[in-house]
């Protein structure tokens, strides 16, 4: 076993039962684990930013993107969906407003405000909401302390997980073509490839042993539908990443996780996964 595989499985021996039981809380919980992480990847990538030579408003964007989960889960836990649904378009505006007018005032022409006020929103948007969509596919149908609405949330990391160590274990089996040389010059085609066969395999263990025991009602062929989508995205994501971090000229977003870089290097290919199994499970009718 070589030492990143040992890295891997370090981190998810220790990281997967601690997040096993705040996804079954969820709630409070689960909002501030998700506030947490949208601050810290936030945080990250304006790093990679200011590598550039960029300065975004990064104070406004780190609160930003971590008061977004736990005011979800106050509409969520209120039962106002609808009027935060509304309030929303209008609530976004006005911070739009506050950040050019942050811009107008701390950032002059030659400062490259465009790119400020850019990578703040994008800051923002990636990583501060896009994670906040496991509230969604926690809370759709299930209250706190419920398994079935803890595994709705597991279902799509764990063929993110699988995928991606299938794609490692592939591209070195196989190798071949680059996927993306450019991006990430160790990804294969062939890595891809089985990246996607192995998150497929994920749908019929969780069809026939997880959901059924849990009150999950959804059946293999769209179990198998959403892994292979997500397979795909999730490799998506993770170049997209990889694609911010070849900019500023690093290897990892970070160094705040020991052996594994930092929140963006854990997470990137979540931050695809979570809103598009989310549209999945609405459109499946699973939340």
């Amino acid at each position: 076993m070589d030492a990143e595989l040992v890295r891997r499985v370090g981190f998810a021996a220790a990281a997967i039962p601690l997040a096993l039981l705040l996804v079954w809380l969820g709630g409070l919980p689960l909002a501030l684990l998700l506030a947490a992480a949208g601050a810290l990847a936030t945080r990250e990538l304006f790093g990679l930013a200011e590598r550039r030579q960029v300065r975004p408003a990064v104070a406004f964007g780190v609160l930003t993107s971590a008061a977004i989960a736990p005011l979800g889960w106050a509409a969520l836990g209120t039962g106002q969906t609808g009027s935060l649904a509304a309030a929303a378009p209008y609530a976004a505006a006005l911070w739009l407003l506050a950040l050019l007018t942050w811009a107008l005032a701390r950032r002059g022409p030659a400062e490259r405000p465009l790119e400020a006020v850019g990578v703040t929103c994008l800051a923002v948007a990636y990583a501060g909401a896009l994670p906040a969509f496991v509230l969604l596919i926690r809370h759709g149908q299930h209250p706190p302390r419920s398994w079935a609405g803890a595994w709705l949330v597991f279902f799509p990391l764990v063929v993110t997980w699988v995928c991606d160590t299938a794609a490692m274990f592939g591209g070195r089996a196989f190798g071949g073509p680059k996927l993306a040389p450019a991006i990430s010059p160790g990804k294969t085609r062939s890595g891809a490839v089985a990246g996607v066969a192995g998150g497929l395999l994920v749908a019929p263990l969780f069809g026939r042993w997880v959901f059924p025991a849990v009150g999950v009602e959804v059946t293999g062929g769209q179990l198998l539908a959403i892994a292979g989508v997500l397979a795909v995205v999730g490799q998506v994501g993770d170049l997209a990443e990889s694609l911010f971090k070849r900019e500023a000229g690093v290897k990892d977003s970070s160094h705040l996780i020991p052996g594994h870089g930092g929140v963006l290097d854990r997470l990137d290919s979540l931050f695809f996964v979570v809103p598009v199994a989310a549209a999945m499970y609405l459109a499946f009718g699973l939340i």
